[in-house]
């Protein structure tokens, strides 16, 4: 397939476009094929992932967050380090940051609120005006240690527990670095927070609110989003490989 027509694709699929509130410039980052024959997928652009991708035989690597965020002002030191390895060795990047967090099928917070058991039908999470989470109901209210072992299984990541709140019925996903939500979660009647990484922060407000907050990990929390892009893509006849490269955090 055509670099360009994947690119097209994708940037549809997920509304690059409707965007430009992210500090990452969404979409195609680096060009360097022509042809794309193999995609592989991973959470973080970085020197790990690109060799990789190299070992793998990718002609383009999507990923979540990529490498330029607001802009690029000299191509030196590390941003050339990771241009030139990309050029060298014929690799293309494609990044979706808060367009892949956001989407409605394959996003990471609908996704985390659906591993749960919860629907994902109401906007929550709000940055700079607009909705990147999700929030929902559950059929019956459960406890957050049950929650909590879930996400520990599925993710296979190290979960941290607030539980400040009773049982719960509704929750709200926010992925990544999402500790803000805890206030939006309280105003909304939620009874829990799902997010990534466990912010310090969050603590005093969640226990003053009474809200209970899961933090399943940062890189875990947005695994799921580019997984389930990577099934998108393979129906494109595409050869697809997640690379794993988990920072523990």
């Amino acid at each position: 397939m055509k670099l360009n027509e994947l690119v097209n694709f994708l940037n549809e699929y997920l509304r690059i476009d409707e965007w430009d509130i992210d500090h990452s410039k969404n979409g195609l980052q680096v060009e360097s094929c022509e042809e794309v024959e193999k995609v592989a997928f991973a959470v973080d652009a970085c020197m790990e992932s690109f060799k990789k991708a190299v070992k793998c035989g990718a002609d383009l690597l999507v990923t979540h967050h990529g490498i330029v965020w607001g802009g690029i002002e000299r191509v030196t030191g590390l941003i050339a380090r990771r241009i030139k390895f990309l050029l060298e060795n014929e690799i293309s990047l494609y990044s979706a940051h808060l367009p892949l967090d956001a989407h409605p099928e394959v996003g990471n917070n609908v996704l985390l609120l659906k591993l749960c058991s919860f629907s994902a039908d109401e906007p929550f999470g709000f940055y700079r005006g607009k909705a990147i989470g999700f929030a929902g109901e559950a059929e019956k209210k459960m406890s957050v240690a049950e929650i909590a072992e879930k996400l520990r299984k599925e993710l296979k990541a190290d979960v941290k527990v607030l539980e400040f709140g009773g049982r719960v019925k509704r929750a709200g996903a926010i992925s990544g670095k999402g500790g803000f939500g805890v206030e939006e979660a309280w105003e909304k009647g939620l009874d829990l927070l799902i997010t990534g990484e466990a912010e310090h922060s969050a603590y005093h407000l969640a226990k003053e609110l009474q809200v209970n907050v899961i933090f399943a990990g940062h890189y875990a929390t947005e695994t799921l989003g580019v997984k389930a892009l990577m099934n998108v893509v393979k129906e494109k006849g595409l050869e697809v490989e997640f690379l794993d490269c988990p920072t523990g955090i």
